[in-house]
């Protein structure tokens, strides 16, 4: 009898550490949220034990699509690990599913959850603007916020098809492209008139009636009329032909010429059956993506560019596809239409909520046949073919990724990569800097400049240096729960600055946490004669060098040029903006003004400071106390 008590209070005890491990566990934690979710939409948030977000979700229902992550049978292995990681989980509850939708997207691209869909390269493109706030508009390339008052047209691909396409508007309508300060200035025409590529209404050599037509003519081509506008032109040229005005007629030839250029591009692809679109279809290989957008503005090709989102291998195109229109219509204007190569499972939500945000309609077709198919055909070639390039590099790149894994003792090939440098002149602009490589090459989005804020160090002190700019980088790292940490960390120097590093690094208790190697240059700063330095057993430091032309070695070379290239660019920037500052611009109270009356009244700078209160008193808007303060500013 005392053993069967004995037994089934060892089985009570084991049901209840079952009871809670289960409690304890990522479905056992979620189903504790579930119970007190609405039914409405929303967004929800699954965060890892370390408060980082593993993955940002939208749901018409918050209670139904949640519980579905309460339980791991059913789903994939890649959301099992995710439901196991999960400890929290935050949620935001929307009016409406495209308002859950919009959120979703914003919240992807702002916090990078690592088993989101991602659109990793989200650049601006640039803009046209038709400026409308002067007289004679200007027309000018335009990329960043729209703060200037005026017409934008684009997004264009590239700069280079923007200046293709000014180029050739410049060519067809004569408008000026000189800043404000140069138009007021020009007292005769400037070179562009010469060469009829500005009407030259600076000078007065078109009266600004005149320049408003030509004006209304771009903007009716850049938003599409241009039909109408090229028979009003056409019969212009042959009514000047018929009257003998034979220069006009020719003026007006070149000006068709020039648009029927701008109208085919490059590429020679002139939409018939719509203006307004753009083309976008995916292409998978080898476990990638490759998302190609054509922009088709005013039935004109204003460009290409290929996307490589982040996903899972066991996601499909449509979800793929889905998710990188949600993020790409975010930050871009949208069109009237998209025509796409898969079916969309989303596509009524989407068409929903870009629409809302639009504030016009929006369709999502996937055509079968006719010249929008031709295109959507055409833009999936060029997927595959863009696809097959960055496998043939990134095979490339893996290569040697593993070569230096190899070569550095490290566990694994790299991820990340940050070479860091440092630039001065005496100690003077002092600045240190580091770049950032990987799996995809260079990011540049990720590079990093520090100025050199210790005043302890002494000018040229590049180990003092190196010590500031570590410890400010990993610092801020160990504060920053969701930063990536860099896998291998190279520094251009040799034992010295290597030494400042593992000080650092040891000081924050992460010397173990990434692989450090200092780059020295060869004899005679001999490219291909570099020694490098890691850190060796009994706190020694490991010396060697690679044979000369190895791939590893260039590769390293590389690096290191690019941090110096980085590094010493900011540091000229910063030395140019130092050498246009006056010594005036620190001094409170002394602005643009009070400026120019002191430097007309003593010549120089220089004489300011070594003016006395009186002198300085005596000038038109300088009081005895300002003057008080301006000479206490230069004579401590």
């Amino acid at each position: 009898m005392q053993i069967w008590l004995a037994w089934t209070s060892r089985l009570d005890v084991m049901a209840e550490t079952v009871a809670q491990a289960t409690i304890n566990s990522g479905p056992g934690r979620i189903a504790a949220y579930v119970k007190t979710l609405p039914e409405r939409p929303g967004v929800y948030r699954m965060l890892d034990e370390n408060g980082s977000v593993l993955y940002v979700g939208k749901a018409k229902s918050l209670k139904k699509r949640v519980s579905n992550y309460t339980k791991y049978k059913g789903n994939p292995i890649r959301i099992q690990r995710m439901i196991r990681a999960t400890h929290a989980m935050e949620f935001v509850v929307t009016d409406s599913e495209t308002e859950a939708l919009l959120l979703e997207a914003q919240l992807i691209k702002r916090l990078k959850p690592r088993y989101n869909i991602l659109l990793r390269d989200d650049k601006s493109f640039p803009y046209i603007l038709m400026r409308t706030d002067h007289e004679a508009p200007q027309l000018m390339k335009h990329r960043g916020a729209r703060k200037r008052p005026g017409r934008y047209y684009g997004p264009f691909a590239s700069a280079q098809a923007v200046n293709r396409t000014l180029d050739t508007l410049q060519r067809a309508f004569r408008l000026r492209t000189c800043s404000d300060s140069v138009y007021g200035a020009r007292t005769r025409p400037c070179l562009l008139y010469q060469i009829k590529r500005c009407a030259g209404p600076c000078t007065g050599e078109i009266s600004l009636s005149d320049y408003a037509r030509l004006n209304r003519d771009a903007t009716d081509f850049l938003e599409g009329r241009s039909d109408a506008l090229r028979k009003r032109l056409q019969g212009e040229m042959q009514a000047a032909s018929g009257a003998l005005e034979f220069e006009k007629a020719a003026e007006l030839r070149d000006r068709l010429q020039a648009m029927a250029h701008v109208s085919t591009g490059e590429s020679h692809l002139s939409p018939k059956t719509f203006t307004d679109a753009d083309v976008i279809a995916i292409h998978r290989a080898a476990g990638q993506a490759c998302i190609q957008v054509f922009f088709f503005r005013a039935g004109q090709n204003w460009g290409t560019y290929a996307y490589f989102p982040r996903h899972a291998k066991d996601q499909d195109s449509a979800d793929i596809l889905d998710a990188f229109l949600a993020q790409f219509y975010l930050t871009k204007p949208i069109p009237p239409q998209v025509f796409v190569n898969v079916e969309l499972q989303g596509k009524q939500l989407l068409e929903a909520a870009l629409s809302e945000r639009r504030g016009k309609a929006f369709h999502i077709y996937r055509p079968r046949r006719g010249e929008k198919h031709g295109l959507v055909r055409l833009a999936a070639r060029n997927a595959e073919q863009a696809l097959a390039r960055r496998l043939a590099e990134t095979a490339s790149q893996a290569k040697l990724l593993a070569e230096i894994a190899e070569l550095f003792d490290m566990a694994a090939s790299p991820e990340r990569i940050e070479v860091y440098d440092n630039s001065h002149i005496q100690g003077t602009n002092a600045i240190g800097a580091f770049i950032v490589a990987g799996p995809e090459g260079f990011n540049r989005r990720e590079y990093r400049t520090f100025n050199i804020k210790d005043e302890a160090i002494e000018g040229g002190d590049d180990y003092g240096m190196m010590r500031e700019v570590m410890r400010r980088r990993f610092s801020r790292l160990l504060k920053e729960k969701t930063a990536i940490w860099p896998d291998l960390v190279l520094i251009d120097g040799g034992k010295g600055q290597l030494s400042a590093v593992q000080e650092v690094l040891e000081d924050l208790g992460v010397l173990e946490r990434t692989t450090i190697v200092a780059i020295a240059k060869g004899p005679d700063r001999n490219a291909g004669r570099e020694t490098f330095f890691m850190p060796g057993g009994n706190g020694g430091v490991r010396e060697f060098t690679l044979p000369p032309k190895t791939p590893a070695l260039y590769y390293l070379q590389r690096l290191r040029d690019e941090a110096h290239r980085f590094a010493i660019g900011t540091h000229r920037a910063r030395r140019k903006k130092q050498m246009h500052k006056s010594p005036l611009d620190a001094i409170e109270g002394i602005g643009p003004g009070r400026k120019k009356a002191l430097l007309a009244w003593f010549g120089s700078a220089k004489a300011v400071t070594e003016a006395s209160i009186e002198d300085l008193a005596r000038i038109e808007g300088i009081s005895r106390k300002l003057a008080g303060k301006i000479y206490d500013h230069f004579n401590e």
